[in-house]
């Protein structure tokens, strides 16, 4: 179970850099989300409103079933103090690794590791761990030839001077809470933890402790001393800090291997032991009654998300009037085109609804290298006469993508 364990939190990690380097997901700051390349926009509603009702069901599911599982077997933060434990207890010592649990006096160096190389080799790989970690964000951020220009001291238009200051800022709280902190943020800051454990039931996975072979435990604590969230994990609760993450289990299972028989401590699914299952069905702390009310929400967030990316627009077309003096007659009109893809596109602009030679269009055609915004002005010709003329700006993109959009141009008398 170690083992599993330490590949999906390695595997985590790598995901989490994967993600935005493949172009997978990523936000821009300017647009909204982007995703495989496209942006979504906030008024894409029903992406971004049937994807989040989906997930928000999904996610329930898995805290109901799995309960903390997040935190034990994939958090990065997990995943790092862990790592930062073990380079401690090798480095200094298995006393020297800091535990908010106990008194201060309980860390002590060994005294046959407290040589400089070792603080050294300690404290140069907490920070290239903390350069790395602080990298990670950057990627959801920036573009990929952005972040490549950031660490080979590059100039690039996405970058500022100040972005420096702001990495070094993030590599030195990082490296504070790898050196320092540690597990300190899954016992008593992690509101995501918290989070998860709003949805726990009677048949969420949970320690199960064979009682009946109580007498193997005897005066043994090696199962508490290897938790991470300080609690026993022989007495579990439905509605406890436990996150999961099996260290229990494996150094239970670590002394009963020499006897050949299993521990007595195991990840169970359903009600623990001496507790039965509520008869009423209207009970939604149990797995099945809580799945069929998601059930439904589910699959409407699963239609609203199919049928977003079915009706999704790479271009987006808005007319709207230029800044004029107050009192002045409206001329000018302001022709938006964005292209919400991160690719070369053309647009061609046609106008409808008053004869050619009363109007002028600086460009008809809007080109782009990638995502972006370009501004087309249309000007209307002094010489309409007098009355109220329905305008219809129309876009024509080179991949067969149209759209249309009408205004309103009022002429006065005079």
């Amino acid at each position: 179970m170690a083992r599993i364990r330490q590949f999906t939190r390695i595997g985590a990690v790598v995901v989490l850099i994967l993600i935005p380097l493949l172009g997978l997901f990523r936000i821009d700051v300017s647009s909204g989300f982007v995703i495989l390349d496209r942006q979504i926009w906030f008024a894409d509603f029903f992406i971004v409103f049937g994807f989040w009702l989906a997930a928000a069901c999904l996610f329930i599911v898995l805290y109901s079933t799995m309960g903390n599982v997040f935190c034990g077997w994939v958090c990065p933060q997990n995943t790092f103090s862990s790592w930062a434990n073990n380079l401690t207890s090798r480095l200094l010592g298995k006393r020297a690794i800091i535990n908010w649990g106990d008194e201060p006096a309980s860390t002590r160096i060994s005294s046959g590791k407290n040589h400089w190389k070792n603080w050294a080799t300690l404290v140069v790989k907490i920070l290239g761990a903390a350069m790395l970690i602080s990298i990670i964000p950057m990627l959801y951020f920036l573009p990929r030839e952005a972040i490549w220009a950031f660490v080979t001291l590059q100039p690039h238009p996405a970058l500022s001077n100040s972005l420096y200051w702001i990495y070094a800022v993030f590599v030195f709280i990082v490296a504070t809470n790898i050196a320092l902190i540690r597990h300190y943020v899954c016992r008593y800051m992690c509101i995501y933890r918290m989070w998860q454990f709003l949805f726990k039931t009677r048949d969420t996975l949970h320690i199960e402790y064979d009682a009946a072979r109580g007498q193997e435990c005897g005066s043994c604590n090696y199962c508490e001393t290897k938790c991470p969230v300080n609690i026993d994990p022989r007495n579990t609760l439905t509605y406890d800090s436990c996150i999961n993450c099996g260290e229990c289990v494996s150094a239970c299972d670590s002394l009963h291997k020499k006897q050949g028989v299993a521990g007595l401590l195991s990840l169970k699914f359903g009600p623990p032991k001496g507790k039965q299952r509520s008869n009423n069905k209207m009970d939604l702390t149990t797995l099945l009654n809580r799945t069929k009310w998601v059930a439904p929400v589910f699959a409407l967030g699963v239609g609203l998300l199919t049928w977003g990316i079915v009706d999704y627009n790479p271009y987006h077309l808005t007319v709207y009037r230029a800044e004029i003096l107050h009192g002045d007659q409206i001329q000018d009109y302001r022709i938006n085109i964005a292209n919400k893809t991160y690719r070369p596109a053309s647009v061609a602009v046609q106008v409808e609804g008053i004869p050619a030679e009363m109007y002028s269009l600086n460009q008809t055609q809007a080109d782009f290298t990638t995502a972006d915004r370009k501004d087309l002005n249309l000007h209307i010709k002094p010489g309409l006469p007098t009355g109220i003329y329905s305008i219809t700006v129309h876009a024509q993109a080179a991949d067969g993508w149209k759209d249309s959009f009408q205004i309103q141009h009022y002429v006065e008398r005079g």
